[in-house]
């Protein structure tokens, strides 16, 4: 009895054992199955992840857009930088860049020969350029995106120089602005309205706006023209100078001459007293629009899409210079460039119940 109760015992024993071993092999499978599903299911997440972040950025670099701008010293450069931030900024699929130029005239060249995608012009080298005239030998596809805020024309001088009027050039060393810029175009404008001849009448400098700063200086020259915007820094950092008082000379009664010669592209403007250091009563002066540009190639909903842009985000552009305070709606319409819109600022404008000519 007690052998068979003992091999009873054992067969038991045995039988258990097996079940139990049989049982834990069975749980082992289903933790390593578990296991591995679970860690599948992870590499997937991760991939899928991976995938999602990857056409993100990918999205982002699709497009990089190129702006022709201006020298460092002027306003198109700091106005072009926030311009392109905030394009790379909030067009998902853009990544836009600010390019240091000589300005108007090279910008309008870039555009054309696709070495830029947007650029700042003058109105009046803008209109040259889409009619083939002056410095242009051909017709370049411009499209207008957005008009921008005023340019304005500045005669600089400093006291003791003996320049009170434009007529006081003559025989006078003086900074035209740089080849290629706007403010040449429309500096020696302003100079055959008065009836002086800009190569016989005074010597010629062809000086950026900080560098006809920095030669005013240090009397190298007895004036310089500017157009741009208010207050620009290089004029500001002339007047803030030690022992230097600048002269702003007037020249608004040029502007008739201006328009009967190249059209009604050019008004009459001021520079409000106080502008600039030393200044202390307004200065009449010949403005011109700025415009924002690109070739009639670009896409219509990328050209909606940064006119938009910039308008929704002007407070940004705001922060980095004051001057886009005055992109407004309302010169869109109104005639302030000569250039025909691009069909996506149209569209743009067209919702926000302008009629574009």
């Amino acid at each position: 009895m007690s052998r068979q109760a003992a091999s009873g015992g054992d067969v038991f024993g045995s039988n258990f054992l097996l079940t139990t071993k049989a049982e834990s092999n069975i749980k082992s499978e289903e933790e390593l199955l578990k296991g591995g599903f679970m860690k599948r299911l992870f590499i997937l997440g991760l991939m899928v992840m991976l995938i999602f972040v990857a056409s993100s950025v990918g999205a982002q670099k699709t497009l990089r857009l190129s702006i022709a701008t201006g020298g460092t010293g002027g306003v198109y450069y700091p106005m072009g930088g926030g311009m392109a931030n905030i394009i790379s900024k909030y067009i998902p699929y853009t990544e836009a860049t600010a390019e240091v130029t000589t300005a108007s005239v090279d910008n309008c060249l870039l555009v054309g020969q696709g070495k830029a995608d947007l650029a700042l012009i003058m109105a009046d080298t803008g209109w040259d350029a889409y009619q083939a005239k002056a410095r242009f030998k051909d017709k370049i596809p411009l499209r207008t995106l957005a008009v921008l805020y005023p340019n304005n024309m500045h005669i600089v001088t400093v006291e003791g120089k003996g320049i009170e009027k434009v007529a006081d050039l003559k025989g006078k060393r003086v900074s035209t602005g740089a080849p290629g810029s706007g403010t040449e175009v429309m500096a020696l404008r302003v100079v055959e309205a008065y009836g002086l001849d800009p190569t016989k009448d005074m010597t010629r400098d062809k000086l950026s706006v900080s560098e006809s700063a920095g030669a005013l200086k240090d009397r190298k020259i007895d004036a310089f023209f500017w157009v741009g915007g208010l207050p620009t820094a290089a004029i500001m950092d002339l007047g803030a100078t030690p022992g230097i008082k600048i002269k702003l000379i007037g020249h608004a009664d040029a502007v008739p001459k201006m328009r009967e010669t190249y059209g009604p592209i050019y008004v009459k403007g001021i520079i409000p007293a106080k502008t600039y250091p030393g200044q202390a009563v307004d200065v009449p002066i010949a403005v011109v629009w700025n415009l924002l540009v690109c070739h009639e190639n670009m896409k219509e909903n990328v050209a909606y899409d940064i006119v938009k842009t910039i308008f929704d985000h002007k407070p940004e552009l705001i922060t980095v210079h004051s001057e886009a305070r005055q992109i407004t709606l309302e010169p869109q319409a109104a005639g302030g460039s000569p250039i025909p819109f691009h069909p996506g600022a149209i569209r743009y404008f067209t919702e926000k119940g302008l009629k574009i000519k």
